[in-house]
């Protein structure tokens, strides 16, 4: 029987369903979401190339999930949305297949329908995959404090007082408002992706803004996508929010340039 095709706008939203499918995410193709994939013992998957940027990191999940024995592929940021599974079907051109997926049958200029089709014949393996990547870092512990998250899918409650620094995309899941954090925080950073498709890699952007958060997106040329410890560290700010922008805040700047302004400012803002 063919393997049957699980869409969703991140690999972090979905669940056991995965398991033995073809998962058609838009999420990045990073070592962060192919892991998530493997974890959840996916038979294969297609991401989104994130716009490939620094060290081929939008689409260096490939290779980690070749080594694991997994078939995967990836869309264009440019012919399909980040972060919207729907339009990756309806949309998305494939970029990268690694040498599993190119044996099935997957190749660059394939529709991603035609892709998810030949990856059907994809089996499921036993082979676990590596060791959990450690992926959440205190970078600043004096309030407040910065955090490295290298997916945005893991902030917490916790975290409402501190500014999160992530690996994640800076694109609406399934363009829905609600999706661009779950809680809130005092400033948060993303890659933007290559923006891509409808300037889907910074949409998250407005809608911090209409919760007051500062927030901004680094190039995706500049840090690894996937990788909050790059962003931070290599990350050249690409867009601002109107809420970044209100502290002085800019395209151009480095992101710890952009994170140590933003620690100054906050006192200012909580006073006011």
């Amino acid at each position: 029987m063919p393997a049957p095709i699980v869409v969703a706008d991140s690999i972090t939203r979905v669940g056991p369903e995965v398991a033995g499918a073809v998962v058609i995410n838009a999420s990045h193709g990073g070592v962060y979401a192919a892991y998530v994939a493997a974890k959840l013992h996916a038979a294969a998957a297609i991401f989104n190339d994130a716009g490939v940027g620094r060290d081929r990191a939008g689409v260096g999940g490939l290779d980690y999930l070749q080594e694991i024995g997994i078939a995967a592929a990836t869309v264009g940021h440019d012919t399909a949305r980040i972060g919207d599974g729907a339009d990756m079907v309806s949309s998305g051109i494939v970029t990268h297949a690694n040498p599993l997926a190119a044996a099935l049958g997957v190749s660059p200029g394939q529709s991603c329908r035609d892709a998810a089709a030949a990856l059907q014949q994809a089996r499921q393996i036993d082979r676990a995959p590596p060791e959990a990547l450690e992926a959440a870092f205190l970078l600043v512990a004096e309030a407040p404090q910065v955090w490295a998250l290298d997916s945005a899918s893991l902030v917490l409650p916790e975290h409402r007082d501190a500014i999160v620094v992530t690996g994640s995309h800076g694109g609406l899941l399934g363009g829905r408002p609600e999706t661009a954090l779950k809680y809130d925080v005092l400033g948060a950073l993303y890659n933007d992706a290559g923006i891509g498709k409808d300037a889907a890699g910074v949409s998250r952007l407005p809608a911090l803004d209409a919760r007051g958060i500062a927030a901004a997106t680094v190039a995706a040329a500049s840090a690894r996508i996937g990788d909050a410890r790059s962003t931070y560290e290599d990350g050249i700010v690409s867009r601002v929010n109107a809420t970044a922008a209100a502290f002085g805040l800019r395209a151009g700047m480095s992101a710890r340039e952009f994170v140590a302004a933003l620690r100054r400012a906050l006192p200012h803002k909580e006073k006011s």
